[in-house]
């Protein structure tokens, strides 16, 4: 039987192990088997010790390099947190085609207080917002209730399907509603059946269920891709995320400046 495959995003100290041991403590039958991918380029944490059955992915230029847990029936994968979200997002859809495995839900844990210091965040979390099923609003502490209602209103107006919660000390409200094997998210990149685009000779999209097409037109029907996953002629992505390394080490030199 294939285990159901959570993928957390977040930056380094967003709380996702703490929300993970949390989520693994109350939404888990006692039968149940979960195990733990974490990425090798983060340090351990003292809210390990909650997480069982733990073990390291790493990147290897470009791809997932991460043996599949056997006989489990959950498998819980945190991304690495400064790098790009849409590359590991796109290296492990690869993976996960390898070992035969289908992603259940994509949990995006934001993390409000540094989200408030560096508004330039904002677009690398719209990017892992646009694939979440779960959105976490994490480390609210010290901040202003204007900036909060703002920051959950920028994307509680996009009407996203997407659970939207803000987190209270590393707990959920209901931890069984978190992993419901559902998907709610924007993205189709994961879906088993994936949306098609059709092309006419001439390299025109067209709608064959909205515009008439003639019974001898011959169409090319693609796989739709995901937006976030498009490329230029050149290998650039055509929607282009902040660099999320170089956003987290202007804030540890801020607050290192700060404190000096």
């Amino acid at each position: 039987m294939k285990p159901l495959v959570y993928l957390f995003l977040g930056v380094p100290g967003s709380g996702r192990r703490e929300i993970l041991a949390d989520l693994l403590a109350d939404g888990l039958a006692a039968d149940e088997t979960p195990a733990v991918l974490l990425p090798a380029e983060e340090p351990e944490s003292a809210a390990d010790a909650g997480l069982p059955r733990t073990a390291r992915w790493r990147w290897d230029e470009g791809t997932i390099a991460a043996d599949c847990p056997a006989g489990v029936s959950h498998l819980f994968i945190l991304t690495a947190g400064r790098r790009n979200p849409v590359d590991q997002l796109e290296a492990f859809k690869a993976w996960f085609a390898l070992h035969r495995l289908e992603l259940t839900r994509v949990i995006c844990v934001l993390h409000g207080q540094l989200a408030a210091r560096q508004p330039a965040l904002l677009p690398w979390y719209d990017a892992c917002v646009h694939f979440a099923d779960v959105v976490l609003v994490h480390r609210r502490e010290g901040l202003e209730n204007k900036w909060l209602s703002g920051f959950v209103r920028h994307f509680e107006e996009q009407r996203l399907p997407c659970i939207l919660e803000l987190v209270k000390a590393g707990r959920v409200r209901n931890p069984a509603l978190i992993l419901e094997p559902q998907a709610r998210r924007v993205s189709q990149a994961f879906d088993p059946e994936p949306e098609w685009v059709f092309t006419n000779a001439e390299g025109e999209e067209v709608d064959p269920e909205e515009e008439p097409v003639d019974d001898d037109e011959e169409l090319t029907a693609t796989p739709a891709e995901d937006p976030y996953f498009e490329r230029r002629s050149g290998g650039r992505r055509v929607r282009e995320i902040p660099d999320v390394a170089a956003i987290l080490d202007a804030d540890a030199a801020a607050a290192k400046a700060g404190g000096s």
